[in-house]
């Protein structure tokens, strides 16, 4: 069986002046194991971009996602396309990465700068073949995956950066390939690595981006499981049955919540010891250790707290150094959920705790409720693999 599953994480930052982005990246999945990724950079920056670059982008992920070849699907661009009045084409520069059953990596790229291949640190030549398909010229690559292998798409706002002020033309797609490099030999997550060649663009362009960029990475790595338990059972009777689904899981193990640690604590027969030497967030409630349990933190408030970071890291990720080298509850369940795991197991309990039936206080079981959801939901688009039960 394939242990190997693909982060991918993306940012963008738009052309100075201009609130859309002339970039754009759709991601269809194909199954559990296999996707299509397609970043789009459409002609020229602002509304008519997003709009050639979303049409693009979305079109090509779908039709490529439903097995459609890639001579129909630039034929279908072309036709869709709506022509530009100044400069009379009408086209979007896109690349493909195609992954099946995360042991292939088809790689299809049409004018957009060269995806980067990085194994083992080291930054990878890997073949292309050249394809005629009306005007264009689109150079096609079929690449079996190595956990640790590292893919850099970009648009042409990356290696365009830092033109007239750092560089005289811009920063080469060699040395992003270096640079990238040297961070890749890291354990950084695909968004912490698009992230960081972003930023640097934006520090090349002055913080006033000359064009859109947008970089997105994939990471091939093992599967790591993580469970996840939140809240006591409805049914009191339930708890053995409970915790010994929960503790018979492989991966690290996460107790969310006071009365759910103190369940625990006797199930293991091992004490619960409050642990108040941390550093971290002092808005977040203290930790607790148990021993046999990698992490067990406080309910509602830290949770609360971990929605927020995922909010952020989904989109800007500029709250990363606010959790991740930090000890405090919420930071420690964002590096084990977000960085860590990949297939995460949740067991929520539905019992009501009387404390928060106060109509005086802000908690209350329905906001229980939708902070699982949202949770999930938050975890599912970073691309984990999430199973939620109940009891």
């Amino acid at each position: 069986m394939n242990d190997l599953c693909t982060e991918i994480g993306y940012k963008s930052i738009n052309h100075d002046g201009e609130q859309l982005c002339g970039d754009h990246i759709d991601i269809v999945e194909q199954g559990d194991d296999s996707m299509v990724i397609v970043l789009a950079d459409g002609l020229g920056s602002g509304v008519k971009a997003s709009i050639l670059s979303t049409l693009t982008s979305r079109i090509i992920s779908t039709m490529m996602a439903a097995g459609i070849s890639i001579e129909e699907c630039v034929s279908t661009i072309a036709a869709t396309l709506p022509v530009c009045s100044v400069r009379g084409v009408a086209y979007s520069t896109f690349t493909i990465i195609h992954l099946i059953h995360n042991q292939t990596a088809e790689l299809i790229q049409y004018d957009n700068p060269m995806v980067i291949m990085i194994r083992n640190g080291i930054v990878r030549n890997y073949p292309k073949t050249q394809m005629n398909i009306g005007d264009k010229v689109i150079y096609h690559s079929v690449i079996r995956l190595q956990e640790g292998d590292v893919f850099v798409a970009m648009s042409d706002g990356c290696p365009h950066a830092g033109i007239g002020l750092a560089y005289n033309f811009g920063w080469k797609v060699e040395e992003i390939a270096d640079f990238m490099a040297t961070y890749a030999k890291v354990d950084f997550t695909a968004k912490v690595l698009s992230t960081m060649l972003v930023d640097e663009c934006n520090r090349l362009y002055g913080s006033h981006p000359g064009d859109d960029a947008t970089a997105c990475v994939v990471r091939v790595r093992k599967r790591v499981p993580m469970n996840m338990l939140f809240g006591p059972p409805s049914n009191r009777d339930d708890a053995g049955r409970m915790m010994s689904l929960f503790f018979s899981k492989e991966g690290k193990h996460i107790i969310c919540g006071g009365t759910t640690s103190t369940i625990a604590s006797k199930w293991l027969h091992k004490p619960l010891v409050p642990k108040l030497d941390y550093s971290g967030d002092s808005d977040v409630p203290p930790i607790a250790e148990i021993e046999g349990v990698d992490l067990v933190t406080e309910g509602v408030i830290t949770i609360s707290r971990v929605l927020e970071y995922a909010a952020d890291y989904l989109k800007d990720n500029k709250e990363y150094e606010s959790w991740s080298y930090k000890s405090d509850g919420a930071s420690r369940i964002a590096q084990l959920l977000f960085e860590e795991a990949t297939d995460i197991n949740m067991y929520v309990g539905r019992a009501i705790n009387p404390a928060h039936q106060n109509p005086d206080l802000p908690i209350n079981f329905n906001i229980k409720m939708n902070l699982v959801e949202e949770l999930s939901d938050a975890l599912t688009r970073m691309g984990k693999r999430i199973k939620v039960s109940y009891f």
